[in-house]
């Protein structure tokens, strides 16, 4: 009789910690509680999200949970930010939608906007990419962005990433209907350059 094959265990994503010229990157624990609800509940930094700003703030215990089943499961992983100089936090930023067997996965951020113009997201993103590429080899990144966020546009083609196309009308929050570019950046694209020079915007 044929035994059935055995169930194998799902992949491990460790979450790393990963360092630049001024920035650290490191896994989510309770002490970031705080600052994680001051992020999403703030309407102004949401307003470009696909979701409503948080209400309820054990919202963010169940987002750094939620970070270690991602890593847990081999799923994705989301790395907290903070300002090396005197560990300020800056925000997250994160691979999601990990697919090993296409070697592929999607980019997010978000930055407290006292953190806004001094090239932080641009250089936590070009951190998680090396990573990405580097350590998972992957082949493709995609990140989608609100077509009313040229900001967060210019982030992802200042480390390369070319934008492929819209998604129109694809978000509704809050009776509020967006439309979203979408962005690819692939393996043979990718130039790791040096981190970006302290005081470059972004």
């Amino acid at each position: 009789m044929t035994q059935p094959a055995p169930v194998l265990p799902a992949p491990v994503l460790p979450t790393p910690v990963l360092s630049t010229a001024r920035l650290r990157l490191r896994p989510f624990t309770d002490a970031d509680a705080d600052h994680l609800f001051a992020l999403h509940s703030s309407a102004h930094l949401m307003r470009y999200w696909d979701s409503p700003p948080w209400t309820d703030r054990a919202r963010s215990a169940r987002f750094i949970a939620r970070c270690g089943q991602m890593a847990d499961e081999g799923t994705g992983a989301r790395v907290a930010i903070d300002r090396a100089s005197d560990g300020a936090f800056v925000g997250w930023c994160g691979l999601t939608s990990f697919d090993p067997e296409n070697r592929s996965a999607s980019l997010g951020y978000i930055l407290d906007d006292a953190m806004w113009g001094h090239g932080y997201a641009t250089e936590a993103a070009h951190a998680v990419l090396r990573w990405a590429f580097d350590a998972l080899d992957l082949n493709r990144v995609q990140a989608e962005v609100d077509t009313r966020n040229p900001a967060s546009a210019r982030v992802l083609e200042k480390v390369g990433f070319l934008r492929e196309g819209t998604l129109r009308e694809d978000c509704v929050v809050n009776g509020v209907v967006s439309d979203s570019w979408v962005f690819g950046l692939l393996r043979r694209e990718w130039q790791p350059s040096p981190a970006p020079i302290p005081g470059a915007s972004s």
